[in-house]
């Protein structure tokens, strides 16, 4: 399936992300999928992330091709540190109020300019779900839109189950005593496929106490947008949450599970768009050559992706849970990780390692995971650290921390039998256990063998007959190239 399939011009798809590195990563990778298939691409940034990009990769990096663009849009917030996330409250708000009339802007440049540039009319929108006014705007020029839930078909299941708790009074909690009291370990036994779930393991978002939170409605607005999408896309493949996708078909007009995205790349011998990366840092790739020297499976990584927070505590407690499980370790430590600090480990920390380990401030991750030397990834469980470790085979430590994390932990460790949740209150010595157990006991032994297995049916996914290159196809030709 190419452009030849549409005439003399080419599908024109305009993908516009949630403007954070994970979901930026998840639409770059769908855009590239597109291009592929024969679709001129615009991909859309904020100002501020593009100049992210560009000092990260270059100032040639986002130079694109003829047919795969990069425009930008202001995010309306005050200007920031390159070195750091903005902050979500003020960019979710930002989203809500402000973005919807820039778009539509662009959109309709987009299409005028096509006559002077011969670049092709816009023919899809293709969004990220919580970035709702795109619904809008799509509407407005009467031409298909798709969200990308860039999460797992569970946590879209639990973001769809929102309203329900709110209407039965569970959302949102009457005060912050609902956070220790008791009240996150009630079963919630209504939703489709998704049995014995506690509220703690539901999306986040269930804790508010505030029903103006602004991630509580970008949450609810996100959820009636998607429902009035073309269809919706999950970032997930059948045979890892065919249950839940079963139960979600019939919630929306169309839904297609297509993932791993990077696997499903991996089958184009076409890679002209490989120098575009995905990061808003610059990764530091000393540390492929540091794991070069090391042993097979020897090696624990750790990385708590890239927004969430440590407490001067917690960052306390993983130094020493490494230092003193005498693994060798890769640790990611983001320039912000340490909430309102400076991320400064102590000397004597670094003496005791120093042999041992050693610390990045970003990395190349899935070229770390799938290499040999690496043994357990201690993660927050971001939904795509989780498939990118399942893809490359190899187990995890799971320790959440807010977002879709509780919910993906809950089926890495109790469904997909490839995880081990640490204690959210997390002491030296309880990680000294968890990382042998996973390194070289029983547990680390059976996980590496599942995780093995749910790798090969991820790759059988990707294949050109596999179900999500099939689900790609059939969006395109039911969706995207769907004239009606």
């Amino acid at each position: 399936m190419d452009s030849k399939t549409v005439g003399a011009h080419k599908p024109h798809a305009v993908c516009i992300p949630f403007p954070v590195q994970s979901h930026i990563k998840t639409m770059l990778k769908f855009a590239k999928l597109l291009h592929l298939k024969g679709f001129h691409i615009t991909f859309v940034n904020t100002e501020f992330n593009h100049q992210r990009f560009l000092q990260s990769g270059g100032p040639n990096s986002l130079d694109g091709l003829p047919d795969f663009q990069f425009e930008t849009i202001p995010d309306s917030l005050p200007p920031s540190n390159f070195n750091t996330n903005q902050d979500l409250i003020s960019l979710n708000d930002s989203i809500m109020k402000n973005f919807l009339a820039p778009f539509s802007d662009l959109l309709m440049k987009l299409n005028t300019a096509n006559t002077s540039n011969n670049n092709p009319p816009v023919t899809c929108v293709i969004s990220n779900s919580f970035m709702p006014f795109t619904v809008t705007a799509a509407k407005e020029l009467r031409i298909p839109i798709v969200i990308i839930f860039a999460l797992s078909a569970y946590a879209v299941m639990g973001l769809m189950q929102l309203p329900s708790l709110r209407d039965k009074g569970f959302i949102p909690l009457k005060d912050e005593s609902y956070l220790t009291n008791g009240y996150l370990d009630t079963v919630i036994d209504w939703i489709p496929s998704m049995k014995e779930i506690r509220m703690r393991d539901l999306p986040s978002v269930v804790r508010a106490t505030d029903p103006n939170d602004v991630i509580f409605k970008i949450a609810f607005e996100a959820i009636k947008r998607a429902l009035e999408a073309s269809a919706i896309v999950i970032h997930t493949f059948d045979a890892l949450e065919q249950e839940v996708l079963d139960a979600l078909y019939p919630m929306f007009p169309r839904v297609y599970a297509i993932g791993p995205q990077q696997v499903l790349l991996d089958q184009s011998p076409n890679d002209s768009l490989k120098s575009i990366g995905y990061s808003l840092w610059k990764e530091e790739t000393e540390c492929l050559h540091w794991l070069n020297s090391k042993a097979p499976n020897s090696v624990v990584y750790v990385n708590f992706g890239s927004i969430a927070f440590l407490t001067p505590q917690q960052m306390l407690e993983f130094a020493w849970g490494l230092a003193n499980s005498k693994y060798l370790f890769l640790w990611i430590i983001r320039p912000d990780l340490v909430a309102g600090e400076s991320a400064i480990l102590p000397a004597e920390f670094v003496v005791e390692t120093k042999e041992r380990g050693l610390i990045a401030s970003w990395c190349p991750q899935e070229e770390v995971l799938n290499h040999p030397s690496i043994g357990v990834f201690l993660t927050h469980c971001g939904w795509n650290s989780i498939l990118e470790s399942m893809c490359a085979g190899v187990p995890m430590l799971c320790w959440p921390i807010s977002g879709d994390h509780h919910t993906n932990c809950k089926y890495t460790c109790n469904e997909w039998g490839i995880g081990m949740k640490i204690d959210n209150d997390v002491k030296r010595e309880g990680l000294v256990e968890n990382v042998r157990e996973l390194m070289e006991g029983d547990g680390g032994q059976k996980m590496k063998k599942k995780v093995m297995e749910w790798k090969r049916l991820a790759k059988a996914a990707s294949e050109p007959h596999g179900s999500s290159s099939m689900n790609l196809n059939n969006l395109i030709t039911e969706v995207l190239l769907h004239k009606g």
